[in-house]
């Protein structure tokens, strides 16, 4: 079993610093453009506009010790677990979103979270659970 990551793109925002970033998606917010290496484009077959999707990226120079956090909001205290912070074990951001639009190997989404650059891990379609009352 291998235990590698191979990353099949990177994500185009407007943050060039951290400090710019969001601290969580904004289904509103500017335009990020998903570019896939060329070898992935024909993975992006069957997606739709106004679909939603699970994007998955790498998030750089994290702290990947970190177990307990402080928050910003009342400087409450979480667990790493609790929180969308980049500093985890495995610093792994996700978020779903809308398809904007799509277009040659390259999907456009609004308002992630991340620097410009950023490794793209993976695409998947968001599957709702509906749960009874």
């Amino acid at each position: 079993m291998s235990s590698e990551i191979t990353y099949i793109g990177s994500i185009k925002t407007p943050y060039t610093k951290i400090e710019d970033c969001p601290n969580n998606i904004q289904p509103n917010g500017p335009l990020c453009h998903i570019n896939l290496d060329e070898h992935y484009h024909d993975g992006l077959l069957g997606l739709t506009v106004g679909q939603h999707i699970l994007i998955l990226y790498w998030l750089e120079n994290a702290n990947r010790t970190v177990v307990v956090q402080r928050t910003c909001k009342g400087n409450q205290t979480k667990g790493t677990f609790a929180l969308r912070s980049p500093h985890r074990p495995n610093p792994i951001g996700a978020a779903v979103l809308p398809i904007e639009s799509i277009e040659g190997g390259q999907i456009i989404v609004r308002g992630l979270d991340c620097l410009n650059n950023t490794r793209l891990i993976d695409i998947k379609p968001a599957i709702y659970q509906e749960t009874g009352s």
